[in-house]
């Protein structure tokens, strides 16, 4: 078997650790005689895999006991809406750094008034626009950003002043990569697909003093429907709650917390942001002081050349590198599941590349 390196920005890499022991536990999980897929939702078994996940996950990111763990179906994108239809009373403030916060827009305008406080769309998203408490509109219920922007590979490395405002955060392509101060928002939301697990389940940390009656908005986009029920009030993915509860583990146990997996998320970007900024090829457009760590897009200047590019790293066992069409050249995802050799087999092949083509340019 020859595994690839693979750089997707979701679903992305999962740790070979927790695939084979996924594959160990497959026939037989936890000594029950059946897979996790086979499982009833409403058993014991399983109902020790949904706690051990939620336990791990607030004991790794330190989540206060006034906050309740959800796992939702529907992806960010069922996010969009959810934030709006839960909290959304008279106006909310967003923040637009790129396509997701694009989609949350158009979504959150169906329900109510959306103020775009700020933008880098000026610029094509390259960098993370500042704010000052005098951009907040003075009715909105809460600021709602995405934090890291995967496909133009943006961070927010402090949090947007929020006075009086709750604090909306899609954490999708960050969570887990570093320790988070959750008191700092109200409410963070996660798809698993690329840090955390296969798609198939979004992770939303709530405040519980927000879980109130409602009886106008549907059941099944109801924060308390899923807090009342344990996210249990429908059948939940099973087999991607038991993944996620794996990479937590492994986050836990293998690479000991949070604290220890920042380091590592630092070291894979630096290694690639430095071979990038002494190249003579290659070129990151983003705002140095707003890089992603997770997910890194670079380019040849070049269209042609960079097709070259993913086509011969696709042949070299470096997979998934091709930007998107809105930014165009190569994007190198790093989350937790990629080892640093993964990095260095990568930057091995751009700096053979770039001498074997830096006279195309």
């Amino acid at each position: 078997m020859s595994r690839v390196y693979n750089f997707s920005a979701g679903p992305a890499c999962l740790p070979e650790w927790v695939l084979k022991k996924a594959s160990e536990e497959m026939l037989d999980a936890h000594g029950s005689g059946m897979s996790v897929m086979e499982m009833s939702h409403r058993s014991k078994a399983f109902e020790d895999i949904l706690h051990t996940c939620k336990d791990r996950l607030r004991r790794l990111m330190n989540i206060p006991e006034d906050y309740e763990i959800l796992f939702i179906q529907g992806g960010g994108s069922m996010q969009f809406i959810m934030t709006a239809i839960n909290l959304l009373k008279h106006s909310a403030d967003i923040i637009n750094t790129g396509q997701w916060t694009k989609k949350a827009i158009a979504q959150q305008k169906k329900l109510g008034k959306v103020n775009v406080i700020a933008s880098s769309h000026d610029d094509n998203f390259t960098y993370i626009p500042k704010i000052t408490k005098e951009d907040l509109t003075p009715d909105s219920d809460y600021l709602y950003i995405c934090e890291n922007n995967t496909i133009y590979g943006t961070k927010y490395k402090e949090l947007p002043v929020h006075d009086g405002k709750l604090l909306v955060a899609d954490l999708s392509s960050c969570i887990l990569s570093e320790p988070t101060d959750v008191s700092k928002y109200d409410l963070i939301f996660a798809g698993a697909q690329k840090n955390m697990g296969p798609a198939g389940v979004t992770v939303v940390i709530i405040k519980k003093a927000l879980l109130q009656e409602n009886d106008q908005i549907p059941d099944m986009l109801n924060y308390k429907t899923y807090a009342d029920n344990d996210s249990m009030y429908n059948t939940p993915p099973t087999y991607t709650i038991y993944i996620v509860g794996l990479v937590l583990e492994w986050i836990e146990e293998q690479i000991g917390g949070l604290e220890e997996m920042e380091k590592i998320t630092h070291k894979r970007a630096k290694m690639l942001y430095d071979y990038i900024d002494s190249s003579k090829l290659y070129s990151n457009p983003v705002n140095k002081e707003d890089r992603s760590y997770t997910n890194i897009p670079f380019v040849t200047g070049d269209p042609e050349l960079d097709k070259k590019f993913v086509k011969e790293a696709t042949e070299a066992g470096l997979v998934n590198l091709k930007g998107h069409r809105s930014v165009g050249g190569m994007r190198a995802s790093l989350y937790n599941a990629m080892p640093i050799e993964g990095v260095e087999a990568l930057i091995k092949f751009m700096r053979k590349f770039e001498e074997e083509n830096i006279g195309e340019n």
